[in-house]
């Protein structure tokens, strides 16, 4: 298992939360998917914000979260404003 450090947009505050939440490995992060794992931190931290979102998607595809596509960063920040109803 890969450590979570070792993925783009992952530094060691964001790795610690994530295992707080039950994702310990990178595989476990792009099994779970950047809106499952959002989700868990949103319940634990519910603090974290729509740039940890784009952080956890940029980490899965392996790019940095400012690369983003256009309509990825929309259809992310939707699931984060749903999630702030």
């Amino acid at each position: 298992m890969s450590e979570l450090t070792s993925m783009i947009n992952i530094g060691k505050e964001m790795a610690k939360k994530l295992t707080t939440v039950g994702i310990d490995s990178s595989e476990k992060l792009i099994e779970t998917g950047s809106k499952q794992a959002f989700l868990k931190l949103k319940q634990t931290y519910p603090q974290v914000c729509l740039v940890h979102l784009y952080a956890l998607e940029g980490a899965v595809q392996n790019t940095e979260f400012n690369s983003l596509s256009e309509d990825k960063k929309k259809e992310l920040k939707e699931f984060s404003d749903f999630l702030n109803q």
